[in-house]
């Protein structure tokens, strides 16, 4: 055994233990009311195990050397398990290939740990070239339900051009989180599909599908917003017309497009909803993410949505692989009535962010909406300073 190597994987161990047991606190220089910030990631690469990284035989890799790297952990599912809060999160190698790997908590804020491996993805007859960020659905009927982005190279695309791709929506179905059962791919009548999600209860009998339809692989073109399509059967899928019941909208934080984040929340005031928009400005594209509800006994009506985003890269947080990012795909809904938002920034890290149903939809139902035009927003902005004033005397 050569000392050098025992000493260095001890060392990784230690750092490896120290971070995952590292403690998250309430970051108390920033609050707005509706939700609480924390200091720290709750994960990073640096929390994958490093089995999934190193070889650790002194005869194969006597430097011990970082063999399969891994570049960034972000944009995760969610859900309550067995008392347990877990995140299925996409984890990005120094490949630039996505697979997905299931970490718990005890408490939701931190002591993030991975599953001893990651999901090993069934492909279909067209093998994925990359999969990623997992919407994860306990459905009525029983499945836990994993819909997700898969890409494959355009075969349309003409020779030289390897950027060309195709985005549909993958689906896979689960009874313990371990053994996934990979279903055909969603077929509707969009060219490309991503951040497809699954509304978590039969509507007139048939599966619910909140979509984004699309002309190409970046851009939305004619299409945009997010969409909802039904469809009688999770084996073989394929929905009929997609109505979009949220518009992207010019000048406003949903300008360039817009996606379902997480299935969303049922409340005894709507369902409420958690989605990313995107704008362009000088230094590309912003995502941040923001808030809507949809009446209970029509899902595909809106009945709130405060203007403006909910969360939005601060700090730290807009530094990474794809700057100037917040995303995403899960949140638990406790009994007791907290939510625990999990988002990731700038593609690289994920973060928990804390507030309540209670709060969530005060914010919602009592935020003014984006009345669209400069104007109309100091006139806002006025009746509530003046309102504000005259409380003074």
């Amino acid at each position: 055994m050569n000392p050098s190597f025992q000493d260095r994987l001890s060392l990784l161990r230690h750092q490896h233990r120290t971070l995952i047991e590292r403690s998250n606190a309430i970051d108390t220089s920033w609050t707005n009311g509706v939700y609480e910030r924390y200091l720290h990631p709750v994960l990073t690469a640096g929390h994958v195990p490093l089995e999934w990284r190193y070889d650790l035989d002194p005869a194969t890799n006597p430097f011990l050397l970082e063999r399969l790297g891994i570049n960034a952990v972000m944009n995760a599912g969610a859900m309550k398990w067995q008392g347990k809060y877990l995140v299925v999160a996409r984890v990005e190698g120094w490949d630039r290939k996505s697979f997905f790997a299931i970490a718990e908590s005890p408490n939701g804020i931190d002591r993030f740990e991975f599953w001893d491996e990651p999901i090993l993805m069934d492909e279909t007859a067209d093998p994925d070239t990359n999969v990623y960020d997992m919407r994860l659905v306990a459905h009525e009927d029983g499945w836990i339900y994993g819909l997700f982005c898969t890409e494959r190279k355009d075969p349309a695309a003409p020779p030289g051009d390897l950027s060309s791709a195709v985005a549909q929506c993958g689906i896979a179905r689960t009874r313990d989180l371990k053994s996934w059962e990979r279903l055909p791919d969603l077929k509707t009548r969009s060219a490309q599909q991503r951040n497809v999600v699954l509304h978590p209860e039969f509507v007139g009998g048939k599966y619910a599908l909140y979509t984004r339809p699309q002309d190409g692989f970046i851009d939305t073109g004619k299409g945009g917003g997010i969409g909802w399509a039904l469809c009688d059967t999770m084996e073989g899928a394929v929905t009929g017309e997609e109505v979009i019941i949220d518009a992207r909208a010019y000048h406003t934080i949903k300008e360039t497009k817009n996606g379902q984040g997480p299935a969303p929340i049922k409340t005894d005031k709507g369902w409420l909803h958690l989605a990313h928009g995107v704008r362009g400005c000088a230094a590309g594209l912003r995502y941040v993410l923001y808030v809507f509800v949809t009446d209970l006994a029509d899902p595909t009506k809106v009945i709130a949505s405060p203007g403006g985003y909910f969360i939005a890269p601060e700090g730290i947080e807009r530094v990474g692989d794809v700057s100037n990012v917040t995303f995403s795909n899960g949140w638990i809904a406790d009994d007791d009535g907290r939510v625990f938002i999990y988002y990731a920034s700038s593609d690289t890290r994920l973060h928990v962010a804390t507030s309540s149903i209670e709060r969530l939809l005060d914010y919602a139902f009592n935020t003014p909406s984006d009345p669209l035009r400069s104007r109309a927003c100091v006139e806002q902005r006025l009746t509530l300073i003046r309102k504000n004033r005259a409380l003074a005397g």
